[in-house]
């Protein structure tokens, strides 16, 4: 029975070490051309994959170990906003320099994102609340509207709309110039990750149980179910397609997901490799992106980045 189920392995197209000691955050931007990665005992790496060229090393703290979470690259490959429990930073892909730091006091950081020409940056926080930062200006809005703990925030490329979701079941699409909520999606358990389609036309939502949704963006309605047999799939990273067919998935369990947007159905499987030395043979796959020339980028806490061939439907 075991051997049924179990996923064969499959081999990339091609794959290099992004961070020898391992990684635990990690954003691909959505041309594929950067990544950034967050390793485990060097810091902050910003590569070009183009030609696997490490182009900059950030750091939050300039001693001891780096404690960096969750990172964002803005859609137009501009600024990245990276984040530990206490603080958030933000960069300047162009130039390498930093842009700003900022610490938050009353409650740890969860998640965070920034907008196009760094507009905006999202903070979604374990009291529940989140705020929306404008850098350029020091406007600063928070939304109230989650009961608990935030676990995964996204934001639209023109900062216009946040998406949140919290251990509330609940997650919601809402205006950052008003703090008035757009659309609520309701869930059986908590919410683990949303997604925003950079075009506007989808919203991705999935709980730490069986339900993983896409909706319409515009119009709040469901379009499909994510179809799976587990009991229980997590993701840790979503990314709509650039022609709105496919959505592209990472998990805790070593495994890439692309599925069909219109059906839910599953199209296609990979699995990254472990991470040396884990016993049993484990990877967490922290990011995803499609590439321009039709295949698909990875970044797992093995410290590997793997390309993957897409194949045709």
């Amino acid at each position: 029975m075991l051997c049924s189920c179990t996923v064969p392995e499959t081999d990339p197209v091609n794959k290099w070490w992004h961070a020898e000691g391992g990684i635990f955050a990690a954003d691909i931007s959505p041309d594929g051309k950067f990544s950034v990665v967050s390793g485990v005992d060097n810091g902050i790496n910003v590569w070009r994959n183009t030609d696997n060229k490490l182009l900059y090393h950030w750091r939050h703290q300039s001693e001891g170990n780096n404690l960096v979470i969750a990172i964002h690259i803005s859609s137009d490959n501009k600024y990245v906003v990276t984040a530990d429990r206490e603080a958030f930073a933000l960069w300047s892909i162009e130039t390498g320099d930093p842009v700003g730091f900022w610490r938050i006091d009353e409650s740890s950081i969860r998640d965070v994102a920034v907008a196009d020409d760094a507009k905006g940056v999202l903070v979604g926080r374990s009291n529940g609340h989140v705020m929306y930062f404008e850098p350029q200006t020091g406007r600063r809005l928070e939304f109230l509207g989650h009961q608990e703990r935030i676990n995964s925030v996204d934001l639209s490329p023109n900062g216009k709309f946040a998406l949140t979701g919290g251990n509330d079941y609940m997650a919601y699409l809402w205006s950052t110039d008003s703090g008035q909520i757009v659309h609520t999606f309701q869930h059986g358990s908590r919410i683990s990750k949303v997604a925003l389609d950079d075009q506007g036309r989808y919203v991705f939502t999935a709980d730490s149980k069986q339900d993983s949704k896409i909706w319409n963006a515009q119009t709040g309605a469901p379009v499909s179910n994510l179809k799976y047999i587990a009991r229980q799939k997590i993701f840790t990273d979503a990314v709509f397609s650039d022609d709105g067919k496919s959505l592209l998935t990472g998990a805790p369990s070593r495994r890439i997901y692309r599925w069909n947007v219109r059906s839910g159905k599953l199209l296609q499987e990979w699995k990254v490799a472990p991470k040396e030395g884990s016993r049993p043979a484990t990877a967490v796959v922290y990011a995803v992106g499609f590439m321009p020339n039709g295949n698909l980028l990875s970044e797992s806490s093995s410290g590997l980045a793997e390309l993957w061939a897409i194949e045709d439907e």
